[in-house]
C-alpha cells in the first residue's frame, strides 16, 4: 500500500509518480501532515463503489457499462429538471426566462465591481460594432446605443463580432480604463430578447450551449434557443450558477486591483484573457524546496490536453466555482440528485474492448457535457482532473487558504507555501 495509492493518484491526475512523491515528501514537512494523499485514495475508491452500487453497476464492468449508467443518471436528472422548471412546452425566449427565473431563486445575484455603463457607450462610440449594427438594421451606433439595451449590445459581442476585431481592437480599448469607470451595481442575468436568435444561431450551434458572459459588465445572458438535447437544461442550469460564482470572482479580484491605478488596466486585462505563468520555473534541490503550486485559472486542457502545465502541481479558481455551482444545484429537491454532491473530484479506472483500462469521471460536469456531445463522441475528464488538485491542496490547507492563495497569485501565476 506504500505506494498503491501513490500509484493511482499519479495516474488518474496523469503525473509521473515522482512528481507525486515530491509533493507529499514537500507537504508533509510544510504542515506536519503525513498520510493525506492516502486517505485521499481511500476515500475516492469509497465514494465511487458506492456510486457504482446506487447504479447498479459491478467494480468488474467495463468503462463503457459505468459511462452508459453514468449518463442515464444525468438523462433522469435532466427529465425531472424540465418539470420542475416548467419550460418543456415552452419555447424561445419564455423557455430561457423561465430557466434564468428558475436559478434566480436558487441563487439570486448579487453586487459586483464592474464598468460603468456611460463608460460602456463610450467605448462602444468608439469602436463601433459593425456587425451588430447591420444584423438589426441600423445606419450607425447613435442609432443602436439609443434604440437597444446597453447590456444586450454588450453580449451580442460574444456571437455576432470577429473575434479578431474583439481582441486587436474594441478590447483593447480596455487598456485605458482606470478605477473610475467602474462602479458598484447589481449582477445581471438575463435572457436575452427574441431578435438575436438569427444572429446567435452558429455561436450555438458551436458551442453546444446557448449561455455566456462578461465578467467586465456583470452580465451573464443566455440565447433564447434549445437545441433540443439531452440533458441541455441540466447543463444550462450548471452553467448559469458556475458563472454566477465566477463573475463575483473575478469582481473581487478587479476591486482589489483599483487599489493601484499604475497596474490596474493590465491586471484587469490578464484576468479577462485568463493568462497563465508562460515559463517553466527553474528546478530547486528537493531538500531546500518548498512545495511550488500553478494557479492555473483556465481549463487548459480544453485547448491542449498535454499542456506542460497540466503536469505540475497547481490550483484551479475554474474547479472551485463548479464545486460551488454543484453545491447550488444541491438545493433543488429532485430525489436522486444528491448522487453527485461532493463527486466532482472522484474517477476511477475501468477496462476497455482493447484490452487497457481507461479513466471514468464520476463528476457530474463531465458527464453532463459528454452527454450534450455525445454524437461527437466526446467524453470530458478535465473538470474532475482539476478538481482533484483542488482537493488535494484543500486537504493540506484548507478551502479558505486555495481561495486566498488563488487570488493573491492570479498575476504572478504561482506561489510557494
Amino acid at each position: 500500500m506504500a505506494t498503491i495509492y501513490l500509484e493511482k493518484i499519479a495516474k488518474i491526475l496523469r503525473v509521473p509518480k515522482k512528481t507525486l512523491d515530491d509533493l507529499e515528501i514537500e507537504l508533509e514537512q510544510a504542515t506536519g501532515k503525513v498520510g493525506v494523499l492516502e486517505r485521499i485514495f481511500f476515500e475516492n475508491e469509497e465514494l465511487a463503489g458506492e456510486k457504482l452500487k446506487a447504479l447498479g453497476v459491478s467494480h468488474d464492468a467495463s468503462a463503457l457499462e459505468v459511462y452508459d449508467a453514468l449518463i442515464s443518471k444525468v438523462e433522469a436528472d435532466d427529465l425531472e429538471l424540465l418539470y420542475i422548471i416548467g419550460h418543456k412546452k415552452l419555447r424561445g425566449q419564455k423557455a430561457s426566462q423561465a430557466v434564468v427565473d428558475f436559478v434566480k431563486k436558487i441563487h439570486p445575484p448579487g453586487r459586483g465591481y464592474f464598468i460603468k455603463k456611460e463608460k460602456a457607450k463610450q467605448l462602444l462610440i468608439a469602436e463601433p460594432p459593425k456587425k451588430i449594427i447591420v444584423a438589426l438594421g441600423y445606419k450607425n451606433v447613435g442609432q443602436l446605443i439609443e434604440k437597444e439595451d446597453l447590456l444586450e449590445i454588450y453580449s451580442a459581442l460574444r456571437f455576432l463580432e470577429d473575434p479578431q476585431w474583439q481582441n486587436k481592437v474594441f478590447f483593447k480599448q480596455y487598456e485605458t480604463l482606470r478605477p473610475d469607470d467602474f462602479e458598484e451595481r447589481p449582477m445581471e442575468l438575463r435572457a436575452l430578447s427574441e431578435k438575436w436568435v438569427k444572429a446567435a444561431q452558429k455561436f450555438v450551434q458551436k458551442k453546444h450551449h446557448n449561455v455566456s458572459h462578461l465578467k467586465e459588465l456583470g452580465v451573464i445572458f443566455v440565447l433564447p434557443i434549445f437545441l433540443g438535447i439531452s440533458g441541455e437544461t441540466l447543463r444550462l442550469l450548471s452553467l448559469l450558477l458556475h458563472y454566477l460564482h465566477e463573475v463575483r470572482w473575478y469582481s473581487e479580484n478587479f476591486r482589489r486591483f483599483a487599489q493601484d491605478e499604475k497596474t490596474f488596466a493590465a491586471n484587469l486585462i490578464s484576468n479577462l484573457r485568463g493568462d497563465v505563468l508562460e515559463k517553466r520555473l527553474p528546478e530547486v534541490a528537493l531538500e531546500v524546496r518548498q512545495p511550488r503550486f500553478l494557479v492555473i485559472q483556465r481549463y487548459l486542457a480544453k485547448d491542449d490536453a498535454n499542456d506542460w502545465r497540466l503536469f505540475e502541481p497547481h490550483i484551479n479558481p475554474e474547479a472551485l466555482h463548479w464545486w460551488r455551482a454543484i453545491d447550488d444545484l444541491m438545493k433543488i429537491k429532485i430525489r436522486g440528485l444528491e448522487f453527485w454532491e461532493g463527486m466532482g473530484w472522484v474517477g476511477d479506472f475501468f477496462k476497455t474492448e482493447a484490452g487497457p483500462e481507461t479513466l471514468v469521471s464520476f463528476d457530474l460536469v463531465d458527464t453532463v457535457m459528454s452527454l450534450v456531445k455525445r454524437k461527437e463522441l466526446a467524453k470530458y475528464l478535465y473538470h474532475q482532473q482539476e478538481a482533484l488538485w483542488n482537493k488535494i491542496f484543500i486537504e493540506y490547507f484548507g478551502l479558505a487558504e486555495l481561495e486566498k492563495k488563488s487570488k493573491n497569485y492570479i498575476i504572478r501565476g504561482w506561489f510557494e507555501v
